[in-house]
């Protein structure tokens, strides 16, 4: 894989998810709210202290961070893509924190000092990046010696079908390729030794890793084809190319893939994801 085309691929689609993000913030962080409170409650930001939250996205898991500051100390919220800071910065006013510094940050090259921060948060942002190894050898040397890293990366493909379905069924029809073993991903960190081994390789000491449960639920099939074709990345972005035969085809096959999980409530699309402390 070519890391420098991926870098400038994903930051030009996820500048194009910044609007999704935003419209669907309120579903996102109801559904993600296991994944969110766990994170958050295993980083324990406390009022004075300086906490960075990495690939922010619209902000969901900061903003609870920045709730148990107490309006003391600062949350450094960044991404890299500078439509999702916005969109940010925008809900955080309206919010009503102050304490909250907005910022267009690179995970791979940070520009803050050493030893800076006493805490980092990041939900489903390494995994993405291009050189995950740098992300996190830049998060230890931003963070204080005695400062603790808390992340949630997707966990086993099997255990997250409102991905693995629509995705798979894209790489059977010939529009994606099949995932290259180590290559950035949503899954690219589903494997706990990977996980081990790239916290060891940037300085940290043994993690502690948990399972958290979760579930996308949607009315209908309409809302989770909306909800794929505005946020899911990748997998948007391949969606958005086909021509409106094939992308018919690719909507109904993946109806036909989900209906297992449609019920008298709607679809109920269990996800799960690897939760990580490391100091």
């Amino acid at each position: 894989m070519d890391l420098a085309a991926y870098r400038q691929q994903s930051r030009d689609t996820w500048e194009r998810m910044a609007a999704g993000w935003d419209g669907w913030n309120e579903m996102v962080a109801r559904a993600s709210r296991p994944v969110t409170e766990d994170l958050v409650a295993a980083l324990e930001p406390k009022p004075g202290e300086t906490i960075l939250e990495l690939a922010a996205g619209a902000g969901v898991s900061g903003f609870a961070a920045a709730s148990l500051m107490g309006g003391e100390g600062q949350l450094i919220m960044t991404d890299f893509a500078s439509h999702m800071v916005e969109a940010c910065e925008r809900r955080g006013s309206d919010l009503g924190f102050t304490n909250i510094d907005y910022r267009v940050l690179d995970a791979e090259r940070m520009d803050l000092e050493d030893d800076a921060v006493d805490g980092v948060l990041c939900r489903w942002g390494y995994m993405l990046m291009a050189d995950p190894a740098a992300a996190l050898g830049e998060t230890r040397r931003v963070l204080r010696p005695d400062g603790r890293l808390s992340f949630s990366v997707w966990g086993a493909p099997e255990d997250n079908p409102w991905a693995t379905i629509p995705g798979g069924i894209l790489i059977r029809r010939g529009h994606m390729e099949p995932p290259e073993s180590g290559a950035p991903g949503i899954f690219a960190m589903a494997d706990p030794s990977r996980i081990e081994e790239l916290l060891e390789g940037a300085g940290f000491g043994e993690p502690e890793l948990r399972e958290v449960r979760m579930s996308w639920q949607f009315d209908d099939f309409d809302s989770f084809w909306t909800y794929t074709t505005e946020l899911a990345g990748a997998i948007a972005r391949v969606i958005a190319q086909l021509d409106e035969r094939e992308a018919a085809a690719v909507r109904s096959e993946v109806e036909r893939g989900l209906e297992r999980f449609n019920d008298d409530s709607g679809y109920n699309l269990p996800g799960a994801c690897i939760n990580v402390l490391a100091s």
